[in-house]
C-alpha cells in the first residue's frame, strides 16, 4: 500500500471513530435525558396523587369534624323549640328528618373520600368493609381470598386501596360482572393483588388507546409510585382479569 493510500485509510478511520464517539455522545445524552423525564414525570405524577389524596384527607375531615357536628347542632336546636301548632311541629320534624338525611350523605361522602377503616385499622379491614358496603348496594358476590394479613406503610395502603377500589368499580359499571374474585397474597417480600370478575370484558389495547377517563392512567401513575407492576388481561364476553405486584 503506497503511502498516500495509507494517509487516506488513516484519515478514513479517524474521522469514522469520530464520528463514533459523536454518536455514542448523543445516544448517551438522549438516553440520560429520557431517563431524567421518566424520573421528573414520576415525580410529577406522584406529586399530584399526593396532592390529591391529602385534599381529599382534608374535605373529609372538615366534613366528619365541621360540619357534622353543627348539622347535630342545628338538629338539637330545632327539636327544642315548643310549638302548640301542629302544623308548625310537623314542620319541624320534616326538616329534622331532611337534615338525617343530609348527615347520612355527608358521613357516606366522607368515607368515600377517606374510609376511616382504612386509616384507623389497616387495608385488610378498610377491604373487608369495602366489599361489605358494595354487597349491600349491588347485585354481586364478592369473594375475598386474604391468604395473609398484609402489613404495609401508610402511604402505600392508600395507594393499593385505590387500586382494588377502581378495579371493582370498573367490574360492575362497566363489565357488569355477577361475580368478583379479589385475592391479596404476600410472597417473597411482596404484595400480589389479583381482582377477576365475570364481566362483559373489553379490548386491553383499544381501550388504552381510547380512553378518556383517569381509571387506568390512575392505576398505572400508582403503580409507578408503588415500583410496583400491573397486568390487564381481557377479552370481550370473556371477563376481566387485574393483576399487580409491589414490594412490600
Amino acid at each position: 500500500m503506497s503511502e498516500s493510500n495509507k494517509q487516506f485509510f488513516d484519515a478514513i478511520l479517524i474521522i469514522a471513530v469520530l464520528i463514533g464517539i459523536i454518536l455514542a455522545y448523543f445516544i448517551v445524552t438522549i438516553i440520560r435525558y429520557h431517563r431524567r423525564y421518566i424520573k421528573l414525570q414520576k415525580e410529577r405524577i406522584f406529586a399530584e396523587i399526593t396532592m390529591q389524596e391529602n385534599e381529599r384527607k382534608r374535605i373529609a375531615n372538615d366534613l366528619h369534624d365541621s360540619l357534622g357536628p353543627l348539622l347535630s347542632s342545628v338538629k338539637l336546636n330545632m327539636n327544642s323549640i315548643d310549638v302548640q301548632n301542629t302544623q308548625d311541629q310537623q314542620i319541624i320534624n320534616k326538616a329534622s328528618r331532611h337534615i338525617d338525611e343530609i348527615m347520612t350523605s355527608l358521613r357516606q361522602i366522607s368515607h368515600n373520600l377517606l374510609p376511616n377503616t382504612l386509616q384507623r385499622n389497616g387495608l385488610n379491614d378498610a377491604i373487608r368493609e369495602f366489599i361489605k358496603d358494595i354487597e349491600s348496594k349491588h347485585k354481586v358476590q364478592i369473594h375475598l381470598y386474604l391468604h395473609k394479613e398484609v402489613k404495609l406503610e401508610k402511604e402505600k395502603e392508600i395507594h393499593v386501596f385505590r387500586m382494588i377500589q377502581e378495579m371493582v368499580h370498573n367490574a360492575l359499571k362497566h363489565a357488569e360482572a355477577q361475580n368478583l374474585y379479589i385475592g391479596i397474597n404476600e410472597e417473597k417480600e411482596h404484595l400480589q393483588v389479583m381482582v377477576k370478575d365475570d364481566g362483559k370484558g373489553f379490548d386491553v389495547s383499544k381501550t388504552k388507546s381510547e380512553s378518556r377517563g383517569l381509571g387506568l392512567k390512575s392505576m398505572e401513575s400508582r403503580i409507578e409510585i408503588l415500583n410496583g407492576q400491573l397486568s390487564i388481561e381481557s377479552q370481550p364476553n370473556k371477563g376481566s382479569s387485574y393483576f399487580f405486584s409491589a414490594p412490600l
